[in-house]
């Protein structure tokens, strides 16, 4: 029995080991089964015609896998994401042509929530306000700044979305004593109760939060949600935390809110473009602490990504169902065997 094919996109720097050296953490599970193949993505025709007979995809960056992708792969049952989000895919595309998509939601969960409460405690204490002063010789003038803001202790930390990184950053965020909100429609109430986070709607968390971290995945409903109205709605002391997608934040209705006062200090490792541009006002702000989407990065994370997206792969290439389904409502349309329960804690996971 011939193996299948597994095509990646060809990393823009040439590698002088072979695919089998470079790739042998995904091949852990794959090996035996499929083949690896890289594929020219300098393109979105030359990337078309690398993947047409592709039986599966493993991507996590680079070009987008979109409707018209999508629409010539003449084999494909898997694409594989090597990360949480799954917006460089289009995923109904995918589910529309049967096509199963994967992710890795539960690898680098402690990672972004240590860098979520990271940015939190910057933001409370004002961190590259603080630094600053000293290197500039304003060593007396950091006490009054902070004499302003309130300790963390008893402030309330709103959370939109709850799944895992922002149940997490719960778990945390009690050690420093505050109180969590958390709205997320698609988490029963009592996943929350039992994290000892009270359940709110959207106004109500808007109105509530003095810190407010945003965990949503990218798509439709959540692209801009936050915007000039919703910042309206909430204290001019909130501190705004984003560790899950730029997007999700209307980035030109933050930068008004926090020239105008209505938000007090942000803290953000993801932004609408990446990398920003040397002209952001975002990047000039003192109340405002930035990190390059670098929130999963130890040295377990790629390493551990790979695994377990060649593993995602490698189980739909043999039949089965794999881990992670973003697309669960694919699964009973396709010829893959069940093994595992549906998992009953949350909706759709995207």
């Amino acid at each position: 029995m011939s193996k299948k094919k597994v095509a990646v996109q060809l990393p823009a720097v040439a590698q002088e080991a072979p695919v089998e050296e470079r790739y042998s953490l995904e091949l852990e599970a794959l090996a035996g089964i499929a083949e690896i193949v890289e594929v020219d993505a300098s393109s979105p025709e030359t990337f078309v015609a690398g993947v047409r007979d592709a039986d599966a995809l493993i991507t996590s960056w680079g070009i987008h896998i979109n409707s018209k992708v999508i629409a010539s792969l003449e084999k494909c049952t898997v694409i594989g994401v090597g990360s949480v989000g799954v917006d460089m895919v289009d995923v109904d595309a995918a589910t529309a042509a049967g096509i199963v998509v994967t992710n890795v939601p539960d690898v680098f969960i402690e990672e972004v929530a240590d860098h979520t409460l990271m940015l939190l405690l910057a933001c409370a204490r004002r961190v590259k306000l603080m630094d600053r002063m000293v290197r500039e010789g304003a060593w007396f003038k950091g006490r009054p700044v902070l004499n302003e803001i309130p300790r963390l202790w008893g402030q309330t930390l709103g959370l939109i979305s709850f799944g895992n990184v922002a149940t997490a950053v719960a778990r945390r965020a009690k050690a420093f004593g505050m109180h969590i909100i958390a709205c997320d429609p698609f988490v029963t109430e009592l996943k929350m109760t039992a994290e000892g986070v009270e359940p709110v709607s959207l106004d109500e968390l808007l109105e509530r939060s003095d810190y407010l971290s945003v965990h949503p995945g990218l798509n439709d409903s959540s692209r801009g949600m936050l915007s000039d109205a919703e910042f309206a709605r909430m204290k001019n002391t909130v501190s705004i935390i984003n560790c899950g997608r730029g997007p999700t934040i209307d980035e030109a209705a933050l930068i008004r809110a926090l020239q105008s006062g209505q938000v007090a200090a942000a803290g953000l490792d993801v932004l609408e473009k990446e990398p920003p541009e040397p002209d952001n006002p975002l990047l000039h702000m003192d109340n405002v602490i930035l990190t390059p989407h670098a929130a999963s990065a130890t040295t377990r994370m790629r390493p551990e990504t790979r695994r377990r997206v060649g593993r995602e792969v490698a189980l739909v290439l043999q039949g089965k169902w794999p881990m992670s389904c973003v697309n669960p409502t694919v699964l009973p349309k396709v010829d893959l065997e069940r093994w595992q329960p549906y998992p009953m804690d949350r909706g759709p996971n995207r």
